[in-house]
């Protein structure tokens, strides 16, 4: 679908829960408060919107959280959303903690790629971040995903500068066919506490530990990351950079919030309750044609850019694992 500023929105991400196994501080620390089980989307409210978003001729749909390998039947949601005409990829972001038991169902259900979150290779950091002690456990789901034949990017938030843990993260390029890509940390929630660093700055580090390194134009995905390869690496360097490289004039995403709101910027709290017009009582085709009206009026006004750099205009003040990650 094409909105107001003629960019094709064809990508919706997809948060099933608002909860997670994990206490990443910059994310969703102790203490922090989920929706009860009622106020979640179930997994036909979510088809449903699925449905007239492939009406709008949206494609391509990530399945997100808080984490969503905590929601059971995940494996079900998927192959509901594959039934649904025109869609062209499933995707899942995760943190990696559940993830390796329950490949063989994803697979079988129609999961096409996944994103591993993973921001240090160091132990210690891992548990400090994380509150987990759960390292091998993420390492052991990225070598068994890349082993069951999924595409696989490991996702790393830009929390250190030294050239150690940056050069370890790599690394997984080049034992893995995996994508390791840098995303800079968004002023969005408890993010505001954590500034991380620029890619401006990562990017010096880049060239200083590998000078070889080249600009990696092949499509690795539906995202805005910029690739770089590496000679001799199996997988390719990838940077997500919001802030200082602002891609918002090619942004292709909605999001679908656990409570059933479709998001169309993270920065603003603009967009359209589905879950009201999921519940009412009315007739199915109404139900439906309401449905894809408002999903098309709230693409159509999809703001023209986010406002990271200034944070004090941000409407949005939700923590992402009720923004959906």
């Amino acid at each position: 679908m094409i909105d107001h500023n003629n960019r094709n929105i064809d990508y919706l991400r997809i948060s099933v829960t608002d909860r997670c196994n994990l206490r990443c501080r910059y994310c969703m620390p102790e203490g922090i408060s989920t929706l009860p089980m009622k106020d979640i989307l179930t997994f036909e409210e979510i088809r449903a919107v699925v449905e007239q978003a492939a009406e709008l001729g949206l494609r391509h749909f990530r399945l997100t959280g808080g984490e969503p390998t905590v929601r059971i039947g995940l494996s079900i949601l998927i192959r509901e959303i594959r039934s649904v005409p025109g869609i062209e990829k499933v995707s899942m972001t995760t943190n990696g903690i559940l993830l390796e038991k329950m490949l063989p169902d994803l697979i079988s259900a129609g999961l096409d790629s996944v994103n591993i979150s993973l921001d240090t290779m160091n132990r210690e950091k891992y548990l400090e971040i994380t509150g987990t002690d759960g390292l091998e456990t993420v390492l052991n789901s990225v070598r068994a995903a890349c082993s069951a034949g999924l595409k696989v990017k490991v996702n790393a938030v830009s929390l250190f500068s030294d050239e150690e843990n940056i050069r370890s993260l790599i690394d997984l390029a080049r034992e893995l066919p995996v994508d390791v890509r840098f995303i800079e940390m968004m002023p969005v929630g408890y993010g505001r506490q954590f500034p991380g660093i620029s890619h401006n700055e990562l990017m010096k580090i880049l060239r200083n530990l590998y000078p070889g390194m080249t600009k990696d134009d092949r499509v690795h995905g539906f995202g805005p990351a910029v690739y770089y390869r590496i000679p001799g690496y199996r997988g390719s360097v990838g940077l997500i950079s919001a802030i200082h490289r602002k891609f918002c004039s090619s942004c292709n995403r909605v999001r679908l919030t656990s409570r059933g709101f479709l998001k169309t910027c993270l920065c603003y709290s603009d967009g359209a309750d589905l879950r009201e017009i999921l519940r009412a009582d009315m007739p199915e085709e109404e139900k439906k044609r309401m449905l894809r009206e408002s999903m098309r009026e709230a693409i159509l006004r999809k703001p023209d850019a986010h406002c990271f750099e200034s944070p004090e205009a941000m409407t949005e003040n939700a923590a992402m694992n009720a923004i959906g990650g």
